[in-house]
């Protein structure tokens, strides 16, 4: 019931936005100077396929999940995986082997009816408006590739929660959101060195004018940077990002290759957009259709780009997001603690001779916290939306407000981001403030 709930809130606040996507055919008159007819049309189209996208894989997710619940499926499957387990010898009393099995099949499950919606999104919408850049083989290798190492961290880490949780005593609540703790600051210290890389190619940024400059904005601001990375983005897609990790004095950036103007292999005509087709029709076919030839943003921009990514460093919105986080976990670990010992929760969900400790998580995380998990991601939206702002400023503040400007206009344009929004629908589900928002207050600025 409550994922319905929160499904006809979501599908409410998109109708106005979808009306504004079917009707706003014409550039608005204070958007003239920076988005041109055929550039807006497009981002239309792309935001409008993109909102039906939602709204109906949205409705499907929602009612697949009610009919597992109304069906019984959740303890249909925790049968199933007792059933396993015990063909191997393994009786009820191995409740943390069962509940490996369990998950494995949930997410195979969950992997497997989320394939025909991955592959639909992929290869008819971003196909359509020029985005994909995957051959089908390129893009099933890339799903079970992301199953399996999802699987290699989320057994483990699952096992040693369910063990904590069961010899913790009356405090097991702290050791959880301790452990909890550890595996996020361990995940995000390896990500990018040894997870990312199993999946795109991550080059350091050849010696030259960019790399100096970005080093000597880095120095300028006491950001403890170490290297500069260039992520191969475009043999997925033509969208474009840029991001820093690490902790402590170890910094990197990261910036996808569809950024950079000079480096984006989109930008080069008749050169391999990708990894090979596997046909020669495929081939044939990308060559005549070169996607979003022009795109990316000049050195001067990068920096401006970069310059707001390292506002967020210096501000300390990267800590005061774990902070949050970890508040909030810590929260939900205690609410944990006192909801799980509660038989009619584990009943009114089919387990009426048993309470696993995995389903228990399940039942309070997953469904008893969902209000309160959606009034937490409205408020970190807004909070989000601030953060940016104060990016932007703080890039304005090194002398980068004309380029940020243009930059932003940039990406906007290669990412075809639509300018017009309900002002309801963006406070809830915009993390970033729309284009006009953020140009405005950047203020005036001489643009060449």
């Amino acid at each position: 019931m409550t994922n319905v709930l929160r499904f006809n809130v979501g599908a409410d606040l998109c109708v106005p936005q979808r009306r504004i996507y079917r009707t706003t055919t014409h550039v608005p008159q204070e958007l003239g100077k920076i988005m041109d007819s055929e550039t807006f049309e497009k981002s239309r189209l792309y935001q409008l396929d993109k909102s039906n996208f939602s709204f109906w894989s949205g409705l499907y997710s929602e009612t697949e999940g009610t009919l597992i619940l109304l069906l019984g499926g959740i303890p249909f499957l925790w049968g199933v995986a007792g059933s396993v387990t015990t063909r191997f010898g393994y009786g009820s009393e191995y409740e943390i082997t069962q509940s490996l099995v369990f998950l494995t099949l949930a997410t195979l499950f969950s992997a497997l009816t989320g394939l025909p919606w991955s592959l639909y999104n992929t290869f008819v919408i971003e196909e359509k408006h020029g985005f994909n850049q995957q051959t089908l083989g390129f893009f099933l290798k890339d799903a079970v590739k992301k199953f399996v190492v999802t699987q290699c961290i989320l057994l483990p880490v699952t096992s040693l929660l369910l063990y904590i949780i069961k010899i913790g005593g009356d405090y097991f609540f702290i050791y959880a959101w301790l452990f909890t703790l550890a595996v996020s600051l361990v995940l995000v210290t390896i990500y990018a060195d040894y997870i990312a890389p199993l999946f795109d190619k991550f080059t350091p940024l050849p010696e030259g004018e960019l790399k100096t400059d970005i080093e000597a904005m880095a120095k300028s601001i006491s950001f403890p940077l170490t290297k500069v990375y260039v992520v191969e983005g475009s043999k997925r897609s033509s969208h474009s990002n840029a991001y820093f990790y690490g902790f402590f004095k170890n910094k990197r950036i990261v910036l996808f290759d569809t950024l950079l103007e000079d480096y984006s292999p989109l930008n080069k005509t008749g050169e391999p957009q990708a990894e090979q087709p596997e046909s020669d029709e495929t081939s044939s076919e990308t060559k005549a259709k070169p996607k979003n030839k022009k795109q990316g943003c000049n050195n001067p921009e990068i920096l401006a780009v970069l310059g707001h990514e390292l506002g967020h460093w210096k501000l300390g919105h990267t800590v005061k997001n774990i902070v949050i986080s970890q508040m909030n976990s810590f929260l939900c670990f205690s609410l944990f603690a006192v909801l799980i010992g509660r038989k009619e929760l584990f009943v009114a969900f089919g387990f009426n001779d048993s309470q696993p400790t995995l389903i228990g998580l399940m039942i309070i995380f997953q469904f008893i916290f969902s209000p309160y998990n959606e009034l937490l991601s409205f408020c970190l939206t807004v909070l989000s939306r601030r953060f940016e702002f104060q990016a932007d400023a703080f890039a304005r503040g090194m002398g980068k407000a004309s380029e940020l400007y243009s930059a932003l206009i940039k990406l906007n344009k290669d990412n075809l981001g639509f300018p017009v929004a309900d002002w309801l629908f963006s406070m809830w589900h915009y993390s970033h403030p729309p284009l006009l928002e953020r140009l405005r207050a950047l203020g005036n600025v001489k643009q060449d």
